[in-house]
């Protein structure tokens, strides 16, 4: 249980916040008939809504909290990609953003229609090692003006060089939480804390009725 006390301070908390960004796109709108071209429904899209996604909407979620956050992260010279700096703006994050050429920037395009989501369209490539060398040797440039390191995984590549981020900011002593996506978890060897859904802990540890 989260100390109420505590919660005062978050705005002390100097946070960076490193892995897989990407914006997270959402279009809604009603649905009043089929399509004459295919069995599928028309929606009239009436409202679009970009949203900072992944590590970028952690760095969001502890600026909303009042923390000092920078966000780390690969993205694409590309529109999406200066749109989620324009984001990140306007959540007071600071950003870190590599823009790579010769990539681009992670994306999820959501339809919704009366409360429901009909359809997801992924954007994305994964992230070279090449790629992932750039943001880790950038990470070793900034970890020692933070008091903690977040590292969110989304098996995206940019965390590719995961251990020697961890090292790095275990030798500069920070405390390092993860979120993680691998199933070997000593892939994370090192962190302070881990922190799976129960989804990820079965897929690590397998299932066991026992608590």
């Amino acid at each position: 249980m989260i100390d109420p006390s505590q919660l005062g301070k978050l705005h002390q908390a100097s946070v960076l916040v490193v892995g897989d960004v990407m914006l997270d796109r959402y279009f809604t709108g009603d649905t009043l008939r089929i399509s004459p071209e295919a069995p599928v429904p028309v929606v009239r899209v009436s409202n679009t809504e970009n949203r900072a996604g992944g590590a970028a909407n952690v760095a969001r979620n502890i600026a909303h909290l009042d923390g000092r956050t920078t966000l780390l992260g690969l993205t694409g010279k590309d529109t999406d990609g200066e749109l989620l700096q324009k984001l990140l703006v306007t959540e007071r994050v600071t950003s870190e953003l590599i823009a790579l050429d010769n990539a681009r920037t992670i994306s999820k395009t959501r339809i919704i229609s009366r409360q429901q989501q009909m359809i997801r369209l992924d954007m994305e490539d994964v992230f070279a090692p090449v790629q992932a060398r750039i943001l880790t040797d950038r990470f070793k440039a900034l970890v020692f003006a933070f008091d903690t390191v977040i590292i969110s995984d989304y098996a995206k590549g940019s965390l590719a060089y995961v251990q020697e981020i961890i090292q790095s900011a275990c030798s500069a002593g920070k405390t390092v939480l993860v979120d993680p996506k691998s199933s070997d978890f000593t892939r994370y060897r090192g962190a302070s804390v881990i922190t799976p859904n129960l989804t990820e802990f079965r897929a690590a540890g397998g299932v066991d009725d026992s608590e």
